[in-house]
């Protein structure tokens, strides 16, 4: 069964129609090859984090958004880290923003075989991707003895901005600790990835994305000069944005007390 009979199978109606529509993608993807049961798991984490924010974009997280687009279009050599679940829910997002900031995309996988590598390569490429890095990951982030840390050269090993999604805590503490500047899409404010990242938006992938998209564009069409991401960092603080999150969070429910 496909993905499109499946969307059918779930009408319209239904108040949580687009949140069912990602689960059966991710299902589908499982079957493919491309993602995991575990990444089920961290998707289905991530979904209790997008309730307590309203499954909505918060003003911290348009904020954090504002200085990635700034980091990826000042950046030397920009790479998006692909994995399993953002090559389900978000290929075609990702290839687009990779054109328009001149990123490199690179597969990395927790639960890495060669198989997987090549399928959600071949997914990236039928979403208009080229030179997709990941097969040839022959360097290793230093402290991470899992494939994980296996990169390739002309990637994240040489990276000077990486932006991860739905990623592992010591994975962006090793990248910060290259020297790197790490954008995380996290929806949880707690977890290590989000506290480790350079810049952290809390928010759904697609939508994260589709705003980042959209902060690139804005940006490119007014020809903004291009600034130093010394520059850029010196005026954002990453730890009150999450702090800020929180305090939603923590206002959002007590609203329900």
């Amino acid at each position: 069964m496909s993905v499109h009979e499946i969307h059918w199978e779930i009408p319209k109606s239904h108040p949580r129609y687009e949140s069912l529509k990602r689960r059966e993608r991710l299902v589908e993807c499982v079957s493919a090859g491309i993602a995991t049961l575990q990444g089920l798991i961290a998707h289905g984490r991530g979904e209790a984090f997008d309730y307590l924010i309203g499954e909505r974009t918060l003003n911290a997280a348009r904020r954090a958004t504002e200085v990635a687009a700034e980091l990826l279009l000042s950046a030397r050599k920009p790479v998006i880290s692909v994995n399993g679940n953002v090559a389900a829910l978000a290929p075609r997002a990702v290839v687009e923003l990779a054109s328009l900031t001149n990123a490199r995309i690179e597969v990395n996988l927790f639960h890495r075989t060669e198989e997987r590598v090549r399928r959600i390569k071949e997914l990236l490429e039928r979403n208009g991707a080229r030179g997709v890095l990941g097969e040839h990951a022959t360097e290793r982030i230093e402290g991470l003895e899992h494939p994980r840390g296996l990169v390739e050269r002309e990637g994240i090993f040489t990276a000077d901005v990486v932006l991860v999604a739905i990623e592992d805590g010591d994975r962006t503490e090793a990248l910060v600790k290259m020297g790197k500047k790490v954008i995380a899409i996290d929806l949880n404010p707690l977890s290590r990835t989000a506290r480790a990242a350079t810049v952290t938006i809390v928010d759904d992938i697609e939508r994260a994305l589709r705003n980042l998209k959209e902060a690139v564009l804005i940006r490119l069409q007014h020809g903004g000069e291009k600034r130093r991401i010394e520059e850029i960092l010196s005026e954002y603080d990453n730890n009150a944005v999450l702090r800020e999150v929180l305090r939603e969070i923590a206002e959002r429910l007590l609203a329900f007390c």
